[in-house]
């Protein structure tokens, strides 16, 4: 039988320097990973990605971190070379990058668009060209998405609506790498307690949020806790291997679909 754990893996995490990719990270790293390693976007980014090196380094793993903005198919073909020189193929590529925008529809410009189509759509989608034809055969891959693709709201069209093309990606990809025994899957948390959420969000827009989930009055803040996310991507990238073509709604009954 094949082994789908986590132990002697390499492992490559976009967005991996903090928050969930940075807990992700530590978390891989704890459970056997061989080798991790983080891409980070910008220079104000490298403090974070230095810390999440170092953890990964003490629970006994390799590590690297990279630095690239991955809007374009050469930035994210480097990515992947670089990690490969670094630390070799990975078994496990798993991408969290994405961009928040909630604005209404008739005001969203051409740029904001392009800018969150660059970031939500086409990053994804070359990621996971780059991962169908660098990951080791039995690998997996995994991206985030939103549990906005679950719900019906106004102000969320360019961030859910740049995000909603992954959830295909991922049945394609999946469909193609399959024959390899890789496994493609996306997984959309709900609204999570990280920086990246109070900024787009007023304070009704953020009580609303908080108290929306079935479940929130058992998290710490009502949102969706990033520790609470890191074991069901887990499982994804190892013994859920079966579950493949799937986006998966992580959110205690915030949205469904």
């Amino acid at each position: 039988m094949l082994d789908h754990g986590i132990k002697g893996k390499t492992v490559l995490i976009a967005g991996g320097a903090k928050n969930l990719g940075g807990l992700l990270a530590r978390d891989l790293a704890e459970h056997g990973a061989r080798a991790v390693a983080i891409h980070y976007n910008t220079s104000a980014t490298k403090p974070a990605a230095d810390d999440t090196v170092a953890a990964i380094k003490a629970a006994g793993a390799w590590a690297v971190a990279l630095q690239a903005d991955l809007t374009t198919a050469v930035a994210v073909e480097k990515l992947f070379a670089d990690t490969i020189a670094a630390v070799g193929k990975p078994d496990i590529a798993i991408n969290t990058v994405g961009k928040v925008l909630k604005k209404p529809f008739v005001e969203i410009t051409e740029a904001e668009y392009d800018e969150m189509t660059a970031v939500n759509s086409k990053s994804a989608f070359f990621f996971l060209k780059e991962a169908g034809k660098h990951v080791n055969d039995n690998g997996k891959i995994c991206t985030l998405v939103t549990s906005l693709l679950g719900a019906y709201t106004p102000f969320y069209a360019a961030y859910a609506g740049t995000k909603a093309p992954v959830e295909h990606f991922t049945r394609a990809a999946s469909k193609e790498f399959g024959e390899r025994g890789i496994s493609v899957t996306a997984i959309g948390p709900g609204p999570m307690d990280t920086p990246f959420f109070y900024p787009a969000e007023g304070a009704d827009a953020q009580a609303y949020h908080k108290a929306a989930a079935a479940l929130s009055k058992f998290t710490r803040t009502g949102l969706t806790d990033i520790e609470d996310i890191v074991p069901f991507i887990r499982f994804l990238v190892s013994d859920g291997w079966w579950m493949t073509g799937q986006t998966i709604l992580v959110n205690g009954g915030y949205t469904t679909k």
